[in-house]
């Protein structure tokens, strides 16, 4: 138990979700006879939860600072439904399309992010209102009717990355993506490891970081393979990529710029962070503005996956995107909470709800077994909170490797050492 501590970093919140995700996949595909670990079925999976993992990466950071947001679904459906009626009746092309339903997304947020930020409106009611609000907007502009949207716009969507160079029986792109990204998570273990050596911080042992890498290289390479090797005409979906861009652009803003720790500060302690100089409502406008851009890009990935736009696009897709976010480790008070992390617990409902669908469970039952997921994962955070515990696994390893534990007096004496320091 010593050792998985130290591999994980202590980090046992990240630990038990991913742990969670792997022992689902491996339930399900014993459960279901090997069908979960398909080409086609991972592909799918992909294909079908994008736009939610989409909506997770802007969900995050609106919950870290504090917020919540209950206008995705409804605001994803209004800029879906604007942006083909533009593609359809003004024949715009779909790049011209996207770059209408970012702007689209960008007002409305901005919209929502003034009455929150200026005006000091809570969130939750504000995007309430906005629920209602766009969710009627977007029937009375489409008068609840289908709007297809044309093929070129359908890629964004369901399209996939093509055939290129000779015939490997494998898709070449796709390899050559799972090849940099094993790449890009072995420069970034070296970069880091010299850096804390450079800087005289504590360096991981060479075993704990050879073997996170074997775990993780091995993980991409193996997902990689089953991109590579599905039925002709698929590989590594275009929502994936989108996706990817994504955790890697907001997983870099949240945890490496003044923007994202900002965002942390006033989810944390937002007096504090005023008395710091932070602009709390410079933050909670932008992160209500991204959020309804990236609801805009899922709205337009739905619509492009569906072939058109319909009058119930987005219902629900709130609920889904929260509990990724909750499941992933977010706290419910704010300040606390990874894009990895809100991936993860995205990942891990897609692959319930997948499991369950394979298996044959009905969709009353299905909704059941979320909504206990969601509510188990939260309540034994809050409560090993509440009892100065750490979450979910740190239960499990709470016996183990007392002798490393920081002790209150030393805390003190460090804080003091750094305090004289600065």
């Amino acid at each position: 138990m010593n050792a998985l501590k130290k591999l994980f970093g202590g980090n046992t919140r990240q630990f038990g979700m991913i742990f969670a995700l792997v022992a689902l996949i491996v339930f399900f595909q014993v459960a279901t006879g090997g069908n979960t670990l398909t080409s086609g079925n991972v592909i799918n999976l992909f294909n079908g939860n994008s736009y939610i993992l989409i909506l997770a990466i802007g969900m995050v950071l609106v919950i870290i600072a504090g917020h919540i947001d209950l206008s995705v679904g409804s605001v994803a459906a209004v800029v879906g439904v604007a942006v083909a009626m533009a593609v359809r009746d003004w024949g715009i092309p779909w790049y011209a399309g996207v770059l209408l339903g970012l702007v689209l997304g960008a007002l409305i947020g901005m919209w929502q992010g003034f009455w929150v930020a200026y005006v000091g409106i809570p969130a939750f009611i504000v995007t309430l209102a906005g629920m209602l609000l766009f969710r009627g907007l977007n029937q009375f502009i489409g008068k609840s009717n289908t709007i297809p949207v044309p093929r070129d716009f359908q890629y964004l969507g369901s399209g996939y990355l093509p055939e290129v160079g000779p015939d490997t029986g494998f898709n070449n792109l796709t390899l050559l993506l799972g090849l940099a990204g094993v790449a890009f998570v072995i420069f970034s273990a070296v970069r880091s490891r010299s850096h804390a050596k450079t800087i005289g911080a504590h360096v991981p042992e060479a075993w704990v970081v050879i073997t996170k890498l074997v775990l993780v290289c091995g993980a991409i390479l193996f997902a990689t393979y089953l991109f590579a090797t599905g039925r002709p005409g698929t590989s590594f979906p275009i929502p994936g990529l989108i996706l990817a861009l994504l955790v890697l652009i907001y997983g870099f803003v949240s945890s490496k710029t003044i923007v994202g720790r900002h965002v942390y500060a006033v989810g944390g302690n937002r007096h504090a962070a005023e008395l710091s100089g932070v602009q709390s409502k410079k933050i909670n406008f932008l992160v209500m503005m991204n959020m309804s851009i990236l609801a805009g890009l899922a709205g337009m990935i739905f619509v492009g996956r569906s072939t058109a736009s319909g009058p119930f696009d987005g219902v629900g897709w709130e609920l889904d995107a929260i509990a990724a976010v909750f499941i992933g480790g977010a706290a419910v008070t704010g300040g606390v909470g990874t894009v990895i992390g809100s991936i993860v617990g995205g990942l891990v409902m897609a692959v319930l709800n997948n499991g369950l669908q394979l298996l044959g469970i009905g969709a009353d039952l299905t909704q059941i077994i979320k909504g206990l997921v969601l509510l188990i994962a939260v309540a034994f955070d809050v409560y090993n909170k509440s009892q100065g515990k750490k979450s979910i696994i740190g239960l499990m390893m709470k016996n183990f490797g007392r002798n490393n534990e920081i002790k209150p007096d030393e805390t003190t004496r460090t804080k003091e050492v750094i305090h004289r320091e600065a």
